[in-house]
C-alpha cells in the first residue's frame, strides 16, 4: 500500500492533488464530526525522529509537518532552484495533507463558497478569489488577504486554508489576491498590485457582498508585508484606510543580524538562505531594501495607521523583526495586539487541522478582526 507521502508526491507530479484532497475531505467528514472534542487539545500526532538542532523547542505536531515536508522535498533546497522550479516544489500545505492522511484526520466540511475573477491593475490584470460564508444574506465585513511566498513562490491555492478559516471564523468575505510575482515582476509590482486590489474591493464592495465601511487587510510572511504596506499606501494616497491589519509573521526588515536570524538561520521551512533568495529575486537594488514598504521597521512615519494584530512564530528568523514592527506601531500610537506562539515555525498559521497553536492563533486573529468590524 502506498504511504500518504507517496500518494501526495504522485498527485503533485500528475496534477491530481486537488481531486485527492477533495476525496479525502468527503471520506472523512462524518468521522470528523463524530470525533470533535473542544476539551481535547492533544492530537496524538507524533514525529518520527528527534527534535532538530535548529528547533529544540518545536512541538510534536509541528515537527511532524516538517518531517513530512522533508520527505516530499527530495530535490535541492529551494534557494538553489530557479523561481520556476521552486514554484513546482511541494509546499507546507502539501505536508499538512500528508500528516492528515497518515493520522487519519479528515478535513472539516467547508462553510464557504468560492468564486474567481480578474481585476484590472497597472499594466494588466490579476486574479482574485472570494470566500463568502454560505447562506449570507446581508453585506458582510471584508478581508483583503495576501498570501506568502517571498513575493516569488506559492499562491492562493497554497494558502487556501488560511483564507478559508478567516472567512468561516470571522463571518467575513475574504478576497485572496494573486499579485504578480518576481523575478518576472520586480519591486514594487507586488505592492502596487496589492494596493490596486484593496482599492478595487473598496470601490466594488457591493458587487461581492461586502460592507464598504468594514474592510480589513491580512497577510502571511510576504503577504504580511504587503498588508502592512497597503495600510501605509492607503493612508498616504487618501484612500479609505483598512479598519484593521492582520500581520502574520510579516517580512518587516532587511537585517540578517537580528536575534531570531542568529538563532534560527537554519530553520525550516524558512531560513536565511531562502530569505536572501527571495530578496534577490524581488528587489532590483540594495536601495530597494531600505524603502519603507520593504523595511517596515525603518519606516519614518507610522502614525495614522489602522490597529494591528501581529502574530509571530517562535522558531522563525522573522520573529524579531515582526516583534520590532509591533513595538514601532505601538510607539506611533497605533493600537496593537501581538503574540509569539511557541513551539511552531514559519507557515504554521494555516495548519489548524494538525497544529493546535494554529487554531489558537486563528482565534486570536478572528477575535481582533471582529472587534474592528463591530466598531
Amino acid at each position: 500500500m502506498k504511504t500518504a507521502i507517496a500518494l501526495i508526491q504522485e498527485s503533485i507530479r500528475t496534477g491530481t492533488w486537488k481531486q485527492r484532497w477533495c476525496q479525502f475531505a468527503l471520506v472523512g467528514m462524518v468521522a470528523f464530526m463524530a470525533s470533535c472534542n473542544d476539551d481535547d487539545i492533544h492530537t496524538g500526532i507524533e514525529p518520527d525522529g528527534p527534535r532538530p538542532e535548529w528547533g529544540p523547542t518545536i512541538g510534536d505536531e509541528m515537527l511532524a509537518v516538517i518531517e513530512a515536508l522533508d520527505s516530499l522535498q527530495t530535490g535541492p533546497p529551494l534557494h538553489e532552484l530557479s523561481a520556476q522550479e521552486a514554484r513546482q516544489a511541494p509546499t507546507a500545505a502539501d505536508a499538512v495533507m500528508a500528516v492528515m492522511e497518515n493520522n487519519h484526520i479528515p478535513m472539516p466540511p467547508s462553510q464557504v463558497d468560492t468564486a474567481g475573477m480578474e481585476i484590472p491593475v497597472d499594466g494588466g490584470s490579476i486574479h482574485i478569489r472570494t470566500y463568502t460564508p454560505r447562506n449570507a444574506t446581508e453585506p458582510l465585513p471584508g478581508i483583503v488577504y495576501y498570501h506568502g511566498g517571498g513575493w516569488v513562490i506559492a499562491g492562493i491555492d497554497t494558502y487556501d486554508a488560511s483564507a478559508r478559516a478567516l472567512a468561516e471564523k470571522a463571518g467575513a468575505v475574504v478576497v485572496s489576491v494573486a499579485y504578480r510575482q518576481a523575478p518576472e515582476h520586480k519591486f514594487p509590482t507586488a505592492h502596487e498590485d496589492s494596493y490596486a486590489a484593496y482599492a478595487w474591493v473598496v470601490n466594488n464592495a457591493a458587487t461581492i457582498h461586502i460592507d464598504p465601511a468594514r474592510i480589513a487587510v491580512a497577510g502571511e510572511s510576504a503577504g504580511g508585508n504587503l498588508a502592512a504596506a497597503v495600510s501605509m499606501m492607503a493612508r498616504d494616497r487618501n484612500m479609505q484606510i483598512p479598519v484593521h491589519q492582520l500581520l502574520v509573521y510579516p517580512i518587516a526588515g532587511y537585517n540578517f543580524d537580528t536575534p531570531s536570524y542568529q538563532m534560527y538561520e537554519d530553520a525550516k521551512p524558512l531560513n536565511e538562505p531562502l530569505m536572501r533568495w527571495f530578496f534577490d529575486k524581488y528587489l532590483s537594488s540594495p536601495e530597494d531594501a531600505q524603502k519603507p514598504w520593504i523595511s517596515l521597521v525603518d519606516a519614518p512615519d507610522l502614525q495614522g495607521l489602522p490597529a494591528a494584530t501581529v502574530i509571530n512564530a517562535e522558531i522563525d528568523p522573522l520573529q524579531s523583526e515582526g516583534q520590532m514592527y509591533a513595538d514601532r506601531l505601538e510607539e506611533a500610537g497605533v493600537a496593537v495586539t501581538s503574540e509569539v506562539f511557541e513551539g511552531v515555525t514559519h507557515e504554521f498559521f494555516g495548519m489548524a487541522t494538525v497544529v493546535p497553536a494554529a487554531a489558537e492563533a486563528q482565534e486570536l486573529a478572528v477575535g481582533e478582526l471582529k472587534k474592528a468590524f463591530d466598531k
